[in-house]
């Protein structure tokens, strides 16, 4: 009987274990997401939420700037998308290893240029190095909806085996506008 009771606390232990594991993944996840805020982003939301706590500021005035803010915003990534023709739908990043100088993460990015629809899932690997940070792509692959065309097969493959996202998104974007104008003229000979 002793015998089960200390198995039933060891069970006990090793769930609790396993949760703190996984709470401890999720908050390594979540810190790693606030690095990509500068400290002064953070001091000035910090002592903005402490000022709203405090009913420092006046509703209608904080309410107003948060709405230009907005439309800003708004403005420069219309500006953005018109001008590039991308328009990304989801981004998802897990982190796998992380050491002191260096991180291994892992992005899934979908979205849309101009009416061709992409996926991609690669590794990203980050080594920092006497206060130099390094970026390499790894294990980059690449979904489109347009694989028909033979020549955009092979493109797609060469950029997987280099692991070369800036040379995809710019020949994305130069072949999925002159496809936009192929398919219109079709369409208008049709």
């Amino acid at each position: 009987m002793d015998r089960t009771i200390f198995q039933d606390y060891e069970d006990e232990i090793q769930a609790l274990e396993e949760e703190i594991r996984l709470l401890a993944e999720k908050y390594e996840d979540i810190r790693q997401e606030s690095t990509f805020f500068s400290d002064e982003e953070i001091l000035k939301s910090i002592e903005s939420f402490q000022r709203e706590t405090r009913g420092e500021t006046k509703g209608h005035e904080s309410l107003s700037d948060l709405k230009a803010q907005l439309e800003s915003l708004e403005t420069n990534l219309s500006f953005l998308m018109k001008f590039t023709g991308f328009q990304f739908t989801s981004h998802s990043k897990k982190t796998v290893e992380k050491t002191r100088n260096r991180t291994v993460q892992k992005h899934r990015l979908s979205g849309k240029c101009h009416s061709l629809s992409f996926q991609l899932e690669f590794q990203l690997l980050e080594m920092e190095d006497n206060e130099k940070v390094s970026a390499v792509v790894s294990d980059l692959s690449i979904i489109m909806e347009s694989r028909e065309d033979a020549n955009v097969s092979k493109f797609v493959s060469s950029t997987e085996e280099r692991g070369d996202l800036l040379t995809f998104f710019r020949s994305l974007s130069t072949y999925a506008e002159w496809y936009e104008h192929r398919r219109r003229t079709f369409l208008h000979f049709k």
